[in-house]
């Protein structure tokens, strides 16, 4: 038997093996082989007899659990890409491990909710339909959690990659912050509402620097986004008693809609709005509402980029393969650095442009893996099938350093 690449320091076991340690069919560990999921080790060169070594089953606990936890088959095909990543398994645990904490406490809440329907029924002998209609939001948040746990991850690989690989050092969430809060009035107590808030990045990590006279609403669209928030601030808080008491008492976090704001006429004294505008196909409506929550001589802060913003990575990926599109539209074009004050005429006045002074230099691979990855095109259509053959070309890429344009800034825009 003549084995390609094999070690004689590891362990080896065939697919009939693997799949009685992990209790499963043969015809399991070969789906997932045909898939290209999990390939094994080795391969004999004569009979073509298919080995597997003990970070393969690891491997494959990671994708049985990913599918008792209800993600399809792309998408496990997807979060398994890195598997062969050192960090790999630790931050897939982690991430799992939050996945099944969000799911307990759904699952609380719909037993709350049946509890009620049924003392409800008992005391009454009627059907609460209010309760009963409760309990269907409930279920059908299920079906939400595994994409917002998607996005989680998306929005933290983007993130990173500007935190860890800006040369400058200030950071973007910082400078944005101070550009915001020389607009507050330290004597009188402000109210500020962010839209789109993600997982509360910008918060998060000026949470010392938030003074007690200002009040924050955190909405996002996902209610996962919102948890995220929450519970990142909660985190940054630490033990620290004044922090708690700040996160509990000056911030709410809502979900709702950005075209279609739950808040009262001239109630918010600033709205920010993070790199979100160009989400909308037109984001008039945004704008609008926007306009009618803030009191006057309120300001909008709207953050957004040029086109030039990350466009070394738009020239890697179609270097790879041409076909790939990183993005369905050009953002910029939406509500970009070139046309927003234009767009933002209709609704305001006195309108100001800054931008933020930066770039990217990127030395290792896996965090411009990991933002490729996370991007809104079609990669994952043409990626992960060659996925390690991408991975060494990024590695080359990267190796002497690699460089990327950053264009980005904010518009402020006044209410008369």
């Amino acid at each position: 038997m003549s084995i390609k690449n094999k070690d004689d320091n590891k362990e080896y076991f065939t697919t009939g093996q693997l799949a009685k340690m992990a209790k499963v069919s043969v015809r399991t560990i070969r789906f997932y082989d045909t898939a290209n999921i999990l390939k094994p080790s080795v391969i004999d060169e004569d009979t073509g007899a298919r080995f597997y070594v003990r970070e393969d089953f690891l491997k494959l606990e990671q994708i049985l659990l990913y599918k008792y936890l209800g993600f399809s088959l792309d998408e496990i095909k997807e979060l398994m890409l890195n598997s062969d990543d050192k960090n790999f398994m630790l931050d897939s645990l982690k991430l799992q491990n939050k996945l099944v904490d969000d799911k307990i406490e759904q699952m609380q809440l719909v037993k709350d909710a049946i509890n009620e329907t049924l003392n409800a029924y008992e005391k009454n002998k009627n059907i609460d339909w209010d309760k009963m209609l409760k309990i269907t939001e409930l279920t059908g948040l299920e079906n939400s959690l595994n994409t917002q746990y998607k996005n989680s991850g998306n929005i933290s690989a983007r993130i990173d990659l500007h935190k860890n690989y800006s040369v400058n050092k200030k950071g973007w969430f910082p400078w944005l912050f101070e550009e915001v809060f020389k607009n507050v009035d330290k004597k009188k107590t402000v109210t500020i509402l962010e839209i789109g808030c993600g997982n509360g990045a910008f918060w998060i990590e000026n949470i010392k620097k938030i003074p007690e006279n200002v009040n924050v609403i955190l909405s996002d669209i996902s209610i996962g986004m919102v948890n995220d928030a929450e519970n990142g601030l909660k985190k940054a808080a630490g033990k620290s008693e004044k922090l708690k008491k700040l996160v509990s008492e000056n911030f709410k976090f809502e979900a709702f809609d950005s075209e279609d704001l739950p808040v009262k006429d001239e109630s918010i004294d600033i709205v920010i709005a993070n790199h979100m505008l160009f989400y909308f196909d037109k984001p008039d409506k945004v704008l609008s509402e926007s306009k009618r929550v803030l009191k006057k001589g309120g300001f909008l802060f709207a953050s957004t980029y040029g086109s030039a913003h990350m466009r070394e990575i738009t020239d890697l990926v179609k270097e790879f393969d041409d076909r790939i599109a990183l993005a369905a539209k050009d953002l910029y074009l939406i509500f970009g650095l070139d046309n927003g004050e234009k767009i933002l005429k209709k609704y305001f006045t006195n309108i100001e442009k800054n931008l933020y002074d930066d770039y990217l230099y990127v030395d290792k691979a896996e965090p411009l893996l990991e933002y490729i990855m996370s991007c809104h095109g079609n990669q994952r259509r043409y990626i992960p099938d060659r996925y390690k053959e991408f991975k060494v070309f990024v590695e080359k890429k990267t190796k002497k350093g690699f460089k990327i344009t950053k264009e980005s800034g904010y518009f402020k825009a006044f209410k008369s």
